[in-house]
C-alpha cells in the first residue's frame, strides 16, 4: 500500500480541486471539512496477493447529520471521484469510502485564501453590495460580531457607540479562550471605508492618524470582564475597516508605535471580512437581499 502522507493529501485536494471546477458544492464542503485517512481493510492471497483499502472520512458531528439520509450515494460519488485521482498497481484496489462522525473532532479550520466555488463568489457580491451601503454601526452589528462569534470568540461586546465616554478607544471587546484554558482579550478599532495616510483624506474614508490615539488608549486602559468578575489590559488591538487599509497606513502606524506595542496590533480589511465570512458559510445579514415587492397584481384593469 502506498501509505504516504503526502500521497493522500495530494488525491484529497485533486478530488476537491475536480469538485470546484465541476460546481459539486456539497462534495466541496463535505471534503473542505473532513480529516482524511485510509486504511487497508481486507487481503486477498489469490494470484499473489491482492490489498483492499478503505478511504475514511472524519467529519464533526454536524456535518455527518447533515448527509446521513443520502450517506450511501454520498460515499460511492466520493469513491468515484477518488478513483479518479489514483493510478495503483494491480495489487492494489481503493474499495470503500467510510464517512464517520467524531464529537470534538479536530478539523481543519476553512483557508480563507482558498478559490471560492461559484456559489460562494455569488454570495460574496452581496456582501459586498451590503458593505458599500451600510453604516459603521451596522458594520459592527450585523457583520463583524456574527463573524467574531463564529469564529469562536466569547463576550463579544459593544463597547462605546452610545456612550462615548466610556469607548477608550474601542469599538468592541472580546476574548478568546485558547486550548490552556488561558484568555486573551482583544479591542477592535472600526473604521467604515478605507484607511489610509494621506494628507488630504477623501470624504468617508479615515486618515489613520486619526485612531493612533485611540490606539494607545485602548492598549492603555482595563475594561471589565463580569465573567471574571476583574479588570483585565487589551492584550491585542485589531484595526478593522469596511474598506482596504493601505500599506502606506500600516507602515505609518508601525513607525509612531514602539516595539511592544507593533506587536500587539492586527488588520482585518474588507477582502479579509469578506473572505473570512464566506468560506465559513455564515448566514448572510437580512439586509443584504433587496425587499419583497409591495406591489400585487390583481388582474383588474382599473
Amino acid at each position: 500500500m502506498n501509505d504516504n502522507l503526502d500521497f493522500t493529501r495530494s488525491m484529497l485536494q485533486t478530488a476537491l480541486e475536480i469538485a470546484r471546477e465541476e460546481n459539486a458544492d456539497h462534495i466541496v464542503k463535505l471534503l473542505e471539512h473532513s480529516e482524511v485517512t485510509v486504511e487497508q481493510t481486507h487481503y486477498d492471497n489469490w494470484n499473489n496477493g491482492t490489498y483492499y483499502f478503505t478511504i475514511f472520512l472524519t467529519v464533526d458531528v454536524r456535518t455527518y447529520v447533515s448527509v446521513k439520509k443520502n450517506l450511501t450515494e454520498i460515499e460511492k460519488e466520493l469513491l468515484d471521484r477518488f478513483s479518479e485521482t489514483m493510478r495503483l498497481s494491480d495489487s492494489e484496489i481503493y474499495n470503500q469510502v467510510s464517512i464517520v462522525p467524531k464529537a470534538g473532532a479536530i478539523i481543519p479550520e476553512d483557508n480563507p485564501h482558498r478559490p471560492l466555488s461559484a456559489a460562494e463568489v455569488e454570495r460574496k457580491e452581496l456582501l459586498t453590495g451590503y458593505l458599500n451601503k451600510i453604516s459603521e454601526d451596522d458594520l459592527i452589528g450585523e457583520v463583524l460580531m456574527p463573524l467574531f462569534r463564529h469564529l469562536g470568540f466569547q463576550r463579544i461586546t459593544i463597547a462605546g457607540h452610545k456612550d462615548k465616554a466610556l469607548e477608550y478607544g474601542k469599538d468592541i471587546w472580546m476574548k478568546y479562550v485558547l486550548p490552556t484554558q488561558n484568555i486573551l482579550y482583544f479591542g477592535i478599532q472600526v473604521k467604515k471605508d478605507k484607511l489610509d495616510s494621506s494628507g488630504m483624506t477623501k470624504t468617508g474614508n479615515a486618515n489613520v492618524a486619526e485612531i493612533l490615539n485611540q490606539i494607545t488608549m485602548m492598549l492603555g486602559y482595563e475594561i471589565f470582564d463580569p465573567e471574571a468578575s476583574r479588570r483585565v489590559l487589551v492584550d491585542h488591538a485589531f484595526i478593522v475597516a469596511g474598506g482596504e487599509i493601505t500599506k502606506q497606513a500600516r507602515n505609518w502606524l508601525a513607525a509612531k508605535l514602539d516595539a511592544s506595542k507593533r506587536s500587539q496590533i492586527m488588520f482585518l480589511e474588507r477582502e479579509d471580512i469578506l473572505n473570512l465570512f464566506i468560506v465559513n458559510n455564515i448566514p448572510l445579514p437580512q439586509g443584504v437581499y433587496p425587499p419583497p415587492s409591495s406591489s400585487v397584481d390583481d388582474g383588474l384593469p382599473f
